[in-house]
């Protein structure tokens, strides 16, 4: 149901859109809860990289996008990145 959604928000929204993010950050989260921490990774940078330079450092999804990552790293037994 999260990819369905950011499917439909894809063709309405831009990339950068606060509401494409939380998709991307939701997606991220259901494929870390489901074990696939690597592609968990890489939603969660992209959401990261799109976030920061929109939304600015300090916002929730930014924050959340970079707590993903972090997690995402740990769960993959890289510790040092984390």
């Amino acid at each position: 149901l999260y990819r369905q959604c950011w499917e439909v928000r894809k063709k309405t929204l831009r990339e950068d859109h606060p509401d494409m993010l939380t998709s991307i950050n939701n997606i991220a989260y259901a494929l870390s809860n489901r074990g696939n921490y690597a592609q968990a990774e890489a939603m969660y940078q992209q959401c990261w990289e799109v976030s920061k330079k929109t939304l600015g450092e300090h916002h929730p999804v930014t924050l959340g996008s970079i707590i993903g990552i972090a997690n995402a790293l740990d769960c993959q037994g890289k510790y040092a990145q984390a």
